[in-house]
């Protein structure tokens, strides 16, 4: 058996012809840069996201980065944050002149505990950046009156979680800005980078737009700092081929999730953490990822057994080399070390076979009932 984290082949046979069509389209009309598939895109994103604006970029680590030149995030400010994400998260405020604050997780779904951030607010601090890990929205009631409270601006590192909800709420709604990736291996993927800034509010989306052609309006008049982060159309238009497939395949991966935490909690109980849906939450499950003893050990084993896994993150950022002046040591965020020690992700997208499952848990029990 070799059973992948990810198989995209699947997916694209079943529209090759309709990508094939509109990439088609795009060369032969010559418009490349911001045309009219990157403006669809733009639309269909922020309406699904219930908000007015949305703001083609080149990628997701560009998109939390202009979102926060964009909210006036700058030199000498402080941006909370989680330090159990991808690298992009604490790199983009960094790039924007800021300080990242890195303060632990809630040990249950990973994401940002807000019962931590109120104490780590200093005169400093300008905004929070809450990421949704997973496909899990964060606790965005609790943050977003911690951020009213003391006016601070909300990012939304959703590069994990388009077409998550809570509470009837979702992605960028209840933040001042949310951020997509659109790279191959998210819900949503291109056939190389993008992005997305989504927002209700209009002036950091006119801000957004200036910051990502070179800080120019009008061309070749710059009255700030910008770079060349603009989605590509080739890549908007097979985005916009798979966008009305999303809610299909969130919903495909939500039932391989629940048949995944049904054998898994009926064989290993009390051996391994399945994940948790916090109530009023919609999980999209970009990763099915469990807490497990011997992580190693058991990847390892599976990977022995053509089994492929993923740990995301074996590192934190707090303690990431880069970020060393900032002065953080191991055990100062305790609930997000032990995560770094213990998760580990199993297969996980739409297409995955029921017998492919049952081959990963099955040797996912063999592993602990011999250890």
């Amino acid at each position: 058996m070799k059973i992948q984290m990810l198989d995209l082949s699947e997916q694209y046979n079943q529209m090759r012809d309709e990508i094939i069509s509109k990439l088609d389209e795009v060369m032969s009309s010559s418009r490349f840069i911001l045309g009219d598939n990157v403006k669809k895109l733009e639309a269909d994103v922020a309406e699904y996201s219930n908000v007015a604006h949305g703001i083609g970029v080149g990628n997701g680590s560009d998109a939390i980065h202009i979102a926060l030149q964009a909210a006036g995030v700058g030199e000498g400010d402080e941006v909370i944050t989680t330090a159990f994400t991808f690298f992009a998260t604490g790199g983009a405020i960094a790039r924007a002149g800021a300080t990242p604050v890195y303060v632990d997780i809630d040990p249950v779904t990973f994401n940002i505990d807000p019962n931590q951030i109120e104490e780590a607010i200093t005169d400093k601090t300008k905004a929070i950046i809450p990421v949704h890990l997973y496909g899990q929205m964060a606790d965005m009631e609790a943050i977003k009156k911690i951020a009213d409270k003391h006016s601070l601006v909300v990012v939304e590192d959703a590069a994990q979680a388009i077409g998550a909800r809570q509470n009837g709420k979702t992605v960028g709604e209840l933040g001042t800005a949310a951020t997509y990736s659109f790279f191959p291996t998210k819900n949503l993927g291109a056939y190389g980078d993008g992005g997305m800034i989504v927002t209700n509010n209009a002036d950091i989306s006119e801000k957004a737009k200036v910051i990502r052609v070179h800080g120019s309006k009008p061309k070749y008049y710059h009255h700030v700092l910008g770079y060349n982060s603009r989605l590509d159309e080739l890549q908007a238009a097979v985005l916009n081929v798979k966008f009305p497939y999303l809610d299909k395949w969130s919903n495909a991966r939500r039932e391989k999730a629940n048949y995944y935490t049904e054998k898994l909690s009926e064989k290993l109980p009390g051996i391994i953490q399945t994940p948790v849906e916090k109530q009023g939450n919609y999980h999209v499950f970009h990763q099915y990822t469990l807490r497990v003893p011997k992580r190693d050990d058991l990847q390892n084993y599976l990977k022995s057994k053509g089994v492929a896994t993923m740990v995301y993150y074996p590192m934190p950022l707090h303690i990431q080399p880069v970020f060393k002046g900032l002065g953080y040591k191991e055990g100062d965020l305790p609930e997000t070390e032990k995560a770094a020690q213990e998760a580990i992700s199993l297969p996980m997208y739409p297409e995955l076979k029921k017998e492919d499952q049952d081959f990963v848990i099955e040797k996912i029990i063999d592993f602990y009932k011999n250890n």
